[in-house]
């Protein structure tokens, strides 16, 4: 999964990406303790899509705080 990609979703629907991922590593680690898990790089592809959805919904907490100062800011003047 690109970052391009996810840039076009919405905080609702990349914290359900985040879910999902979530949901699909787990099973990933179920198979791997069981031995049924053939390809063992799908635990880090899912591993790295969940680190950028938590990324992407972080720089949006953070712009949205630092747009919210800045409002804050031109009030007290």
């Amino acid at each position: 999964m690109k970052a391009r990609e996810l840039r076009d979703k919405s905080d609702s629907e990349l914290t359900e990406q985040e879910r999902e991922l979530r949901e699909e590593l787990f099973n990933l680690r179920f198979q791997h303790a069981t031995g049924q898990l053939e390809n063992t790089m799908a635990v880090v592809r899912v591993k790295k899509d969940i680190a950028r959805v938590k990324t992407l919904l972080r720089e949006r907490d953070l712009e949205r705080e630092g747009k919210r100062e800045a409002s804050d800011g031109l009030t007290d003047r």
